[in-house]
């Protein structure tokens, strides 16, 4: 009897699960943001964040480590950078008794302020386009 009593008094009220929820739009825009050079993508999202990587382990190997992809490609995707620009993003030096590593060069560092200014440029740019949608 308490289960039909509990139906009966919850008939034609809103679900409390839906209540504070927000009505999801039938469409969203969307948008990715790269930067192309001539050989293709210099820089990304993704190469943004190996950039960022590099410049807090000091290394590209504990860089391509934290993001779970392997050294060779981190090392491509560093040397594909690195080609396309006037001057390095990335400087290395190789392993021996003191050790390698790598570090950003101030383009380095100037590119990835670049990035995510451009990048939240684009966010808003979305979230206006997503207000606006009249369908």
């Amino acid at each position: 009897m308490d289960t039909i009593n509990k139906k009966m008094k919850t008939k034609g009220k809103p679900d409390a699960r839906k209540k504070g929820r927000a009505k999801k739009a039938a469409y969203a825009v969307k948008g990715r943001l790269w930067i192309e050079g001539k050989s293709g993508t210099f820089i990304g999202f993704g190469r943004v964040v190996l950039l960022e990587r590099i410049k807090r382990y000091g290394s590209i190997t504990n860089a391509a480590k934290s993001m779970k992809i392997s050294y060779r490609h981190a090392w491509e995707l560093v040397d594909s950078m690195n080609s396309q620009s006037k001057t390095p993003l990335v400087k290395t030096a190789t392993g021996g008794k003191s050790g390698g590593g790598a570090k950003l060069t101030e383009t380095g560092h100037a590119a990835i302020v670049e990035f995510w200014t451009l990048y939240k440029k684009l966010a808003r740019f979305l979230e206006r386009e997503n207000a606006n949608l009249k369908f």
